[in-house]
């Protein structure tokens, strides 16, 4: 994409170097160019996915859920991903712009539908942030404890304030490396996402050799690759709906689009890559688990409802030893820390394509004329990420918990739309080859629908107030009214926009595309 240094006027467009004198609508924003390659790119993706965090923190419940068919459920779980990756990487390929989805379902379903979709990324991201902070505090502390070998140091984060004030100073952190830009996120990233892959390389290597030294290992069996196996689809579903949390946030990499190296490739290619690298660390690291301790719920078994919410705390000691054990918190938080900063990126990026379009207010717009990022933007969301913890641990953790377990609804919501959005925007080149028939057509839509279905399924089982943490209000789930509650908020938010921003609304700034403009590879 050519980079214009001046801030465009209403109306500038900038070009597709692929497609001369197609412009799309899609206006420069001033972010700073050719900040990032592929490699970087890509250890962004798989960032601000947090293989370490999500291993930790869902092996126990996956196991529990599909017992030693784990292996299986993580491939299912990326099949749907990687099927939405294409959509994203043919959008990309004709749109290179950091409203990623916002831009491209505006560009084939029109303003509203658009703007839902950006309100689902934006409003995921939040609840992902302050997730995040939250859980790089308390492994914070339990590594200090570790370290000092001191019970009492290690008991200071279930103090509500140190809690709360550790996790403000680590978002703040997180926010200004993010404000600086994209090079200094990018070294950031890549001393973070090193340690995370190198310590479960050691911990895969260490719990092989270990396997059969524990009373509940078990020995590789084929079987456990097969999805069919599972006990019942109810479990099944569940364990899906776990695995497709796992690998939410590689599409940060298309965030940065703009600011890529070759952006109308390569950061679907840098896409492809991270989410390869991530189903090869979910098996290898489920399969030597399941060797070593089993995914039972007696002993050391993943299972086990009393370590099943974080496995390597677990595991650190039995398998790797104690002072090997330590890296295992290392890498945990690590994860969580890394994840916390290159989260903001989508969520800022996206704001400023919202407000670019004017679907959002002007004030978004303020790019940082020395680090070429926006820099309200990430301000706010920083702001907003602090806030909202702050809140919700203050009011009710209970609600934070069913806030996190909402989060899978405007996953689902946004990527699917997404999907759908390519097979629409595409719709008049689906026949003219075999390629654009896989990649721009059935390849989406299977994904589209495949979480599509998620979404329904989880949906439906929010509903039931033992979803969550078993709270209810007015006999519906609170983990239902929560995430129904930030759909509709969204739309809310939207109608006032509307009010506000008549144009955007109209189609007259981000127009809606007609086959006729789209322009072969």
């Amino acid at each position: 994409m050519t980079q214009v240094e001046a801030r465009p006027l209403a109306g500038d467009t900038v070009r597709g170097v692929d497609a001369p004198g197609d412009t799309h609508g899609v206006r420069t924003k001033g972010l700073g160019g050719n900040s990032v390659g592929l490699l970087g790119s890509a250890v962004i993706g798989v960032s601000t996915v947090a293989p370490v965090y999500c291993l930790t923190s869902t092996l126990g419940s996956t196991a529990g859920e599909v017992g030693l068919q784990m292996p299986a459920v993580f491939l299912a779980g990326f099949l749907p991903m990687l099927l939405v990756a294409f959509a994203y990487r043919e959008l990309n390929k004709a749109m290179p712009d950091c409203g990623t989805s916002f831009t491209w379902t505006v560009k084939a379903f029109g303003p509203k539908i658009g703007w839902m979709c950006g309100w689902g990324l934006v409003i995921a991201t939040i609840i992902v942030l302050s997730n995040l902070a939250g859980v790089a505090t308390s492994y914070f502390w339990l590594l200090a404890g570790e370290i000092t070998g001191s019970e009492s140091v290690a008991a200071l984060d279930g103090n509500k304030a140190v809690h709360i004030v550790t996790c403000l100073t680590l978002i703040a952190a997180a926010t200004a490396i993010s404000y600086r830009g994209m090079t200094a996120t990018k070294g950031v990233q890549y001393a973070l996402v090193g340690l995370q892959l190198v310590v479960l390389a050691v911990f895969v290597g260490m719990a092989l050799t270990k396997a059969g030294s524990f009373e509940t290992s078990v020995d590789f069996s084929w079987s456990w690759m097969n999805p069919f196996a599972v006990q019942s689809f109810a479990a099944f579903t569940a364990g899906l709906s776990l695995s497709i949390f796992m690998y939410w946030g590689w599409d940060a990499c298309m965030a940065t689009n703009e600011e890529t190296t070759g952006s109308e490739k390569t950061p679907g290619r840098a896409a492809l890559i991270a989410m390869v690298v991530l189903v090869g660390s979910y098996l290898a690291t489920g399969i030597a688990a399941q060797m070593a301790v089993g995914s039972g719920e007696q002993g050391l078994g993943l299972a086990n409802p009393e370590t099943s919410d974080n496995v390597f705390a677990a595991l650190a000691g039995p398998v790797m030893g104690p002072t090997l054990g330590v890296l295992l918190f290392v890498a945990v938080l690590a994860s969580a820390a890394a994840s916390l900063q290159t989260t903001f990126i989508p969520v800022a990026r996206t704001v400023l394509a919202m407000s670019t379009y004017e679907a959002l207010p002007k004030s978004f717009t303020e790019v940082h004329p020395v680090f070429k990022t926006p820099g309200r933007a990430t301000i706010v969301a920083g702001v907003a990420t602090g806030a909202f913890y702050t809140v919700m641990t203050l009011v009710s953790e209970h609600v934070l918990v069913d806030t996190i377990y909402a989060l899978g609804l405007m996953i689902c919501f946004y990527y699917a739309l997404t999907a759908f959005a390519c097979v629409r925007y595409f719709r008049k080149e689906l026949f003219r080859s075999f390629r654009d028939f896989a990649f721009k057509g059935l390849m989406p839509l299977l994904g589209g629908l495949m979480l599509t279905a998620v979404f329904g399924k989880t949906l439906y089982d929010m509903w039931d107030p033992a979803y969550g943490s078993g709270s209810a209000v007015l006999g519906m789930g609170s983990v239902f009214v929560i995430g129904v509650g930030l759909l509709l908020l969204g739309v809310v938010i939207m109608l006032v926009m509307q009010r506000r921003s008549p144009a955007f609304f109209r189609g007259e700034v981000l127009t809606r595309e007609t086959p006729s403009l789209v322009v072969a590879d």
